[in-house]
């Protein structure tokens, strides 16, 4: 293509979530799950998570400076026309109320939120605080909502142990947040389909694909998550999103990625390649 030729710009896509040493989940994934679904990937960092390898893999969990995180996003909405934004750990109420204020700032098209109530490297009663701050202030906003096996059963107050629970565990997320609900069953639901559950209001579908193993691999919350966001800014709509992003986690997963840590990570450029 000649300097005098152009393309149509790609869609700016946030990112407000943490680091993650490893490289696995977090912004990193965040952010390589843009750029092969072709949106410019742009983040705000909230944490610094890394593993302890001398203590068997345990989170380190490290907050940004409320101040610090203002600035990032100060600066990254006054310079793009930002519609699309995917929420992964913020990890303090402090940092839920910064991230709220800079929400409210504007209007979205599309708040996904991957509502991660759960930080490993916390102390219980400020991990209890926190996921009360994310289910009050945080939750509202969201547009889209794509929870785990667990975080499904924290927000909609039941056991989840088959399809059937999941399928009302997402009709009352969604009654409850207004949100478009992707709630994952992952491997946690026996059978041999890892089976996910979209509830619009309106349109029930079970999302199923063959199980990659039979154990969780880091990233695939992170990674289907942005895969949602990277699609709706690029107009699509929801339940298109949610398929297309099941469809690359699926592959991301099949490609996955070992180290020395006791888990995998999920390989983004897995359908690309």
């Amino acid at each position: 293509m000649s300097p005098t030729q152009t393309s149509s710009p790609p869609a700016i896509t946030l990112t407000i979530a943490g680091s993650e040493a490893t490289g696995g989940a977090g912004a990193q994934a965040d952010l390589r799950t843009f750029q092969e679904l072709g949106v410019y990937g742009i983040v705000a960092l909230t944490c610094i998570v890394s593993f302890d390898p001398e203590n068997e893999w345990q989170h380190r969990f490290v907050p940004v400076e409320q101040q610090v995180i203002a600035d990032q996003l100060e600066a990254i909405q006054s310079c793009y026309p930002l519609r699309t934004v995917k929420l992964g750990m913020l990890g303090t109420p402090a940092t839920i109320d910064t991230v709220a204020a800079a929400l409210k700032s504007q209007e979205w098209d599309n708040v996904v939120l991957d509502p991660v109530l759960i930080c490993k490297g916390q102390e219980p009663g400020a991990a209890l605080d926190t996921d009360q701050a994310l289910k009050a202030n945080i939750l509202p906003l969201a547009t889209f909502v794509t929870p785990n096996h667990f975080e499904a059963e924290s927000l909609s107050g039941i056991t989840i142990e088959n399809i059937e629970d999941l399928k009302e565990a997402a009709r009352i997320i969604h009654r409850e947040s207004g949100a478009v609900v992707l709630a994952k069953g992952g491997v946690r639901i026996e059978g041999p389909d890892a089976v996910d559950v979209y509830f619009d209001g309106e349109t029930l579908e079970v999302l199923s694909a063959p199980k990659v193993g039979d154990v969780a691999v880091s990233g695939a919350g992170c990674t289907l998550a942005a895969a949602i966001a990277a699609e709706l800014a690029k107009g699509a709509a929801p339940l298109d999103a949610a398929r297309t992003a099941k469809t690359f986690v699926t592959e991301g997963i099949r490609d996955r990625v070992a180290s020395n840590a006791p888990f995998d990570a999920v390989w983004q450029g897995g359908a690309h390649a």
